[in-house]
């Protein structure tokens, strides 16, 4: 399990990289302290996207300036992945109000990933109590179940608070990664699957962990690039690879959407269909970065290309699951809202 995490944190100084020397430093807008340890939703300290505010998600790769209309016909509640890797700390979730893993959310998945949805969408991405990386390999299950479950209550409160607040009859997208889609597809299942809320589902975007072909009762795959009210979802790997071990272990089958197709076939997709990446230089955007192919429980792309990529030898793409198809997923993003509103 360290040489995994050696290597998720290679990948991440590798494909990511920060947009500047000082993108996780503790800076003075993340001095804010918490009186009871909880999150305050009311306060947008908590909040690390919320369109009361200027913040990393708002932030537009320069080449897609140009032609970039700044539209708010649909909500995004983003759940962003971990950012509590560190050896150092050793805390099964993290405190709420550190600055430094704060800054480290911002500018990694509120900046890389949560930027991909700002075209006609308000972003909403609560702060919440992560659960450290380690919690998903321990043998301690009932410490990591709490830890999940600690990390799951403040997603779940912020939900709330955006519902009453901010939601006002709203179309909804929900997008996440990673440990966020631990959280995203628990809440897709407790707030919208055979509840009214149903109905104002543009897409869930849930991407980065295995979402079993049952998990789900009536909420379904979306089929193409143009269905609503449905889910999209895979995990990124070099093609030839099959997994690590937990993967190959997993008995249970996967939905998995190529989101170069949008459907959940195993055709291969070509790396022209790739509109554009987004990796270490927020600000290019690299046509045909990868090609995709369903395979099994994961998608396979191609090998990136990118500067320097000769010295990737992780083939695991798990920290590039969005930025590989960032211009897909907005401009899909866009096809869906309009679609939404047609229906």
């Amino acid at each position: 399990m360290k040489q995994s995490l050696f290597y998720i944190l290679a990948a991440i100084g590798l494909l990511l990289g920060s947009c500047s020397k000082n993108n996780f430093s503790s800076k003075p807008a993340y001095q804010f302290k918490s009186s009871d340890g909880k999150p305050d939703y009311s306060d947008l300290h908590y909040w690390a996207a919320h369109p009361w505010k200027w913040d990393p998600s708002d932030s537009v790769p320069k080449p897609l300036r140009k032609n970039f209309i700044k539209d708010s016909v649909a909500d995004v509640f983003f759940v962003h992945p971990t950012s509590l890797t560190s050896k150092k700390n050793t805390n099964s979730n993290a405190s709420i109000d550190d600055a430094a893993i704060n800054s480290k959310t911002d500018y990694s998945a509120i900046l890389y990933q949560a930027s991909t949805f700002n075209e006609q969408c308000r972003i909403f991405a609560p702060r919440y109590r992560q659960a450290h990386y380690n919690n998903y390999f321990t043998t301690d299950t009932a410490s990591a179940n709490q830890a999940f479950e600690l990390a799951y209550e403040d997603v779940k409160n912020a939900f709330e608070i955006y519902l009453k607040y901010y939601n006002n009859g709203r179309p909804i997208i929900i997008a996440s990664h990673s440990q966020g889609t631990t959280h995203a597809a628990r809440l897709l299942k407790e707030y919208f699957e055979g509840k009214p809320l149903k109905n104002k589902l543009v897409c869930a975007y849930i991407i980065g962990m295995p979402i079993p072909e049952h998990y789900f009762t009536t909420l379904q795959p979306c089929k193409d690039s143009l269905s609503t009210g449905c889910f999209v979802t895979w995990r990124s790997f070099e093609k030839g690879f099959e997994g690590s071990e937990f993967i190959k272990k997993e008995t249970f089958k996967a939905v998995v959407t190529n989101p170069l197709l949008w459907s959940n076939d195993t055709i291969f997709a070509p790396a022209k269909l790739n509109t554009g990446g987004v990796l270490k230089n927020f600000n290019i955007v690299k046509p045909a970065v990868v090609d995709a192919m369903v395979y099994k429980n994961i998608l396979w792309t191609s090998k990136p290309k990118f500067f320097g990529s000769f010295l990737l030898k992780k083939k695991d793409y798990h920290i590039a699951d969005i930025n590989f198809f960032y211009t897909n997923i907005r401009e899909n993003v866009k096809t869906r809202i309009a679609m939404f509103w047609k229906q």
